[in-house]
């Protein structure tokens, strides 16, 4: 079985939690089912779960470099010279970053409202870049983009490989099928 879902902000990806914050188990009520990779507590959209081990493995293993695509709304306007840094591979503490495709996106995408809302303040733009990674180190994204010098403010995951969030909204799955 493999079950698309749209975690919202401020959810743990797993089942319980000791300390009371809202996990996988408030939306999805499936036993055997386990996530396929993860998002932070504080990112948001596509996660995979499934009951079957080889197709998570796909999901997960490095070895199969699975693309996986972001919209990042990010603090300020990065020029070329950081799009270019983003694209290229950054040195973070366990080594480099593969290169990624990276854009600008001209458009604020169609996304419902983020709960709790980022912060706002009026004298520092924002702006929303599109990132795809063939990996997935520990909160790889937000850590690239203040690398960069634009922090992450929202992180949403829309799409692995060619799974996205369209037709979804947060707190909600869907099954897509079995393998």
């Amino acid at each position: 079985m493999l079950i698309r879902f749209w975690k919202p902000c401020n959810v743990l990806c797993q089942f319980t939690d000791n300390d009371g914050r809202k996990v996988l188990a408030d939306f999805i009520d499936l036993p055997g089912v386990y996530a396929a990779g993860r998002l932070d507590f504080y990112s948001e959209g596509l996660l995979l779960l499934t009951d079957h081990g080889p197709t998570a493995a796909q999901i997960t293993s490095p070895k199969f470099e699975k693309e996986k695509t972001y919209w990042v709304q990010v603090e300020g306007i990065p020029n070329d010279e950081a799009l270019a840094a983003l694209r290229n591979g950054l040195k973070l503490k366990e080594g480099m970053t593969k290169p990624a495709r990276v854009e600008r996106l001209i458009f604020e995408p169609d996304l419902p409202p983020r709960e709790p809302p980022i912060r706002y303040r009026a004298k520092i733009p924002t702006s929303w870049i599109q990132i795809v990674l063939s990996e997935g180190k520990n909160r790889q994204v937000r850590r690239m983009t203040a690398a960069v010098g634009h922090p992450t403010l929202r992180l949403v995951r829309w799409a692995i490989g060619d799974v996205t969030l369209e037709g979804l909204v947060p707190g909600k799955w869907e099954e897509l099928g079995r393998e």
